[in-house]
């Protein structure tokens, strides 16, 4: 069973929690872990790597866009929409409305939460799912 955090956020906007998702990667990367950035279309995908540019002064993550190329795979952040042929990694960040399908696969899963109603509904049937499948949950208010 994987560990799930809840993160959630005091802001409303879908920048913020993608600047968030950009820092815990940074942390992850820092403690040797490689992640999984599951984005919920190619264009946030696309966003997102290159937010990881410049979201932070001085920041370097290596990272890189799935389906890209076999270099881009090798990145220790992997940045995908897709839900097929994904390996595990040791974090998966999840920036969808619904558990992907190969969560399972992975030993630590963050979810990212908003402010925004929409978003807190969605995640209450996200924390449901992974409680009824027996995952261990942590939920950090930031």
């Amino acid at each position: 069973m994987a560990r799930v955090d809840f993160y959630v956020l005091q802001r409303v906007d879908e920048r913020s929690r993608q600047t968030f998702a950009c820092k815990l990667a940074e942390k992850a990367y820092r403690l040797d872990h490689t992640v999984y950035i599951h984005t919920k279309t190619r264009q946030d995908a696309e966003r997102l790597n290159e937010l990881l540019w410049t979201f932070r002064d001085g920041s370097f993550v290596p990272h890189g866009l799935s389906g890209v190329s076999d270099a881009a795979a090798a990145a220790p952040v992997l940045i995908g929409s897709d839900s097929d042929n994904v390996e595990s990694r040791d974090l998966l960040i999840n920036l969808c409305d619904d558990i992907p399908t190969f969560a399972e696969s992975f030993p630590r899963v963050a979810e990212l939460v908003t402010a925004d109603e929409n978003c807190r509904l969605l995640s209450r049937k996200r924390f449901a799912e992974y409680r009824d499948k027996g995952h261990a949950i942590e939920t950090h208010k930031l």
